[in-house]
């Protein structure tokens, strides 16, 4: 009796737990965000810039601002204000340049290039050259609590599940908002390459970050 007892609790659980998954996976019905936006990305081996030029279609670029001295942003920190804010150092232009020759040498065109609103990433999405940019609030920088973490994310994947499946996108942001979506750690100018149907996340092997 005491054996089927066991039993019973440990089939309950198991049941309990499948409910949960269930009603869970359910409530993001209606969200408008892809099941792989919501979920941890899987790391996988990286690829060279000609190997992702293959295969381009459909997925993000996240590209973290190049160099920047320092680490955070001042505490007079005012968005509209690029002296109150980190910037770019004159390597950290050059990195940004040199990116975007690699990525044209190996005819990677973004379709669209989003940029968070602050001034480091802006000027890293420019000095790309690879098209016009356009600020997206969903990329700004929760580190150190400047934008409220959560509706920031929100935002941004209220964004991502919006974007044509057949268009590449580059956006171009901080290493918080990078790690939240693809679950990597990023160097200055390092672009992770996320395949939105998978979860899948790759760094792209460009030379010029650090």
């Amino acid at each position: 009796m005491q054996r089927q007892n066991g039993l019973s609790v440990r089939f309950l659980r198991r049941l309990l737990a499948g409910v949960f998954l269930l009603l869970a996976s359910l409530s993001l019905v209606g969200t408008g965000a892809s099941p792989s936006l919501l979920r941890s990305a899987v790391a996988a081996e990286p690829l060279t810039l000609a190997e992702f030029a293959a295969r381009p279609d459909g997925q993000l670029l996240f590209m973290r601002h190049a160099l920047a001295p320092g680490g955070g942003d001042p505490p007079d920190f005012v968005l509209q204000n690029c002296a109150s804010q980190r910037n770019l150092d004159a390597a950290g232009r050059a990195q940004a340049a040199a990116i975007g020759r690699a990525l044209s040498a190996a005819s990677i065109q973004p379709d669209s290039i989003y940029s968070s609103q602050w001034c480091r990433c802006l000027e890293t999405a420019r000095l790309l050259g690879l098209g016009p940019v356009s600020q997206l609030e969903g990329l700004n920088s929760f580190f150190q609590n400047i934008v409220p973490k959560e509706e920031t994310l929100a935002k941004l994947r209220a964004t991502l599940s919006q974007l044509p499946e057949d268009q590449l996108v580059l956006m171009v942001t901080h290493f918080v908002t990078i790690q939240a979506i693809t679950g990597l750690a990023t160097r200055s100018g390092e672009i992770v390459a996320f395949d939105r149907k998978t979860g899948t996340a790759r760094r792209l092997i460009v030379g010029a970050e650090r």
